[in-house]
């Protein structure tokens, strides 16, 4: 096969600084290996690209250079390692996608695949979706992930002054642990604050001059590095992730201090004239409450009392901002105060886990049968969406084969993908509604199973996530919590107090004589069952 001039292909190859593109050859690499399959095909090469640039978003310059010399005629094919090479952003995509359908990009070739106007089309377009999906993905897995990390007490942001990452651990299950340099020489500095006899300027003196404290970089502190240090909860055993979201986590590192040693510094740094930013603390029931009397939000306030014995004491007090009515007359409550009130609201709703046992069994038996049913229809579906996907196998042969024209082949393609996409959410929708409620209703039952206990023993995090849970209609007014519960808590609440007088009346007798179970006892409730049903009704109609 002869070279023709009228042939002309340009190589792209690109590497990007992401973590995902790592593993991927270097661009000198692709450079050599497709300059050999140019020379294994006899393919005319008349242009090399090069670019160390991320394809996560539009606007890389070498990219551009290249697809204007294509447009003016300079070449009109590409050579490059993948597609995702070209492009991983839906802009970048469809512009090579509509070039080569209107053939001004005459051909692609990749190390292991060739796209043409009349050929792979849709399937690099399928690529393109597949890449860009990718990198979606990628970036959601990544905050799960850091989520989950915090969520097992590990900070995933960087390591305070003291502290360090194991380095015997792989990335991505780093644990913190102490720094055999500096965590000695940090909680000194907690110790002199603690005298209150020294001020953070004086300390930072000490610290730098004739402790020899550096950061990880050998660099020395700044003062802002010393206030930070004495305000950040870390040293405590607490860490908000991310910063400024509210969500805060208890930390499994060792506490280089005590919460109390904490409050009495806080309380410290507050008297001296060159301190920092107060501490903002993180409060479990702000935000959902509103005031009964204005409507306006409901937020807290911290109050320190600093004994004459070094004691401290800590209040938290809510009360209404009074931003829609500065004459509101509502006072302020106790959180202590506040927090009874919460559990008497999550006491009627509460169920055994007896009963949530049983409950979840049932349903999931009944859905299995109704199933069935289902899964009948879903395979109908399925039927007619072959025979869609044969529709436009077909279109795409006659289009190959000239029996269609290009205006004739885009008229039939748009109505058979109309069809597609219908059925693909017929589709969904059947899948969907099979498994989608009972999930739901699983969630509502195993929140109401001993929610008090939880409420009371769980963290911050966890009592304010219980309230948000409620929903949003949580008033305060007089001192009372009101509760506007949405009409599955109405349920549940009624479902409640007739488990409670069942699990009342039942009494385990000796030696397994026991002839009814609590099963029994629900399953012969008029009232229950009707309750359960109603519960069951509602669960699966919010889903259709």
């Amino acid at each position: 096969m002869n070279k023709d001039n009228k042939t002309k292909y340009f190589i792209y190859a690109r590497k990007s600084s992401e973590s995902e593109d790592r593993q991927v050859q270097s661009i000198e690499d692709q450079v050599d290996e497709l300059n050999k399959l140019a020379k294994n095909s006899d393919l005319n090469v008349v242009g090399i690209f090069r670019e160390s640039k991320s394809a996560k978003a539009p606007d890389r310059p070498i990219f551009e250079e290249m697809l204007s010399k294509i447009r003016l005629g300079e070449a009109d094919r590409i050579l490059c390692w993948k597609l995702n090479r070209l492009a991983r952003n839906p802009i970048d995509g469809g512009t090579i996608s509509w070039m080569l359908q209107e053939g001004v990009v005459q051909h692609i070739q990749t190390y292991g695949r060739g796209y043409s106007p009349s050929d792979n089309v849709i399937m690099m377009s399928v690529e393109f979706g597949m890449a860009n999906q990718f990198i979606r993905d990628l970036r959601v897995d990544t905050k799960r992930g850091l989520k989950a990390k915090a969520e097992r007490g590990w900070s995933p942001t960087y390591q305070t002054l003291g502290y360090m990452n194991n380095p015997l651990k792989t990335k991505g299950n780093k644990e913190t642990i102490n720094d055999p340099e500096r965590y000695e020489i940090v909680r000194k500095i907690f110790d002199l604050m603690l005298t209150g006899n020294i001020t953070p300027p004086h300390i930072l003196d000490i610290a730098t001059n004739q402790w020899g404290l550096r950061n990880k970089r050998g660099k020395n502190i700044s003062r802002s590095t010393m206030y930070r240090i004495l305000s950040d909860t870390f040293y405590y055993g607490e860490f908000e992730y991310p910063k400024g979201s509210g969500d805060w986590y208890k930390g499994e590192h060792e506490p280089m201090i005590t919460r109390e040693e904490y409050d009495k510094i806080q309380f410290l740094l507050r008297g001296d004239r060159k301190s920092s930013k107060p501490k903002k603390y993180n409060f479990a029931f702000r935000g959902p409450i509103k005031c009964g009397e204005c409507g306006a939000s409901v937020t807290a306030e911290h109050k320190i009392k600093n004994q004459k014995n070094g004691n401290v004491h800590n209040y938290i007090f809510y009360h209404c901002t009074k931003r829609k009515d500065k004459n509101c007359s509502q006072k302020s409550i106790e959180e202590k105060k506040l927090s009874k009130q919460i559990e008497k609201v999550l006491n009627k709703i509460e169920i055994p886990e007896s009963f949530n046992k049983w409950a979840i069994r049932i349903l999931k038996s009944q859905n299995e049968v109704e199933s069935v049913s289902r899964d009948k229809i879903l395979d109908n579906q399925r039927k007619e969406y072959n025979e869609v996907l044969k529709k436009i196998d077909n279109l795409i042969d006659m289009r190959a084969g000239g029996e269609l024209t290009k205006q004739e082949f885009e008229e039939r393609k748009d109505k058979v993908t109309q069809e597609k996409e219908r059925m693909n959410i017929l589709m969904k929708d059947t899948d969907e509604r099979v498994n989608d409620w009972i999930e739901k209703a699983e969630k509502y039952f195993d929140f109401a199973e001993n929610v008090t206990e939880r409420f009371n023993t769980g963290s911050m995090e966890v009592r304010k996530g219980i309230l948000s849970t409620l929903g949003s209609n949580l008033y305060l007014k007089d001192g009372e919590l009101k509760v506007e519960l949405e009409k599955t808590w109405n349920i549940m609440e009624d479902m409640s107090c007739e488990v409670k007088k069942i699990n009342e009346m039942f009494e385990p007798q000796k030696d397994g004589e026991n002839k009814r179970t609590l099963g029994d006892l629900y399953s012969q409730s008029p009232m229950l069952l009707r309750l359960y049903d109603k519960i069951r009704t509602y669960f699966e109609r919010s889903e259709k």
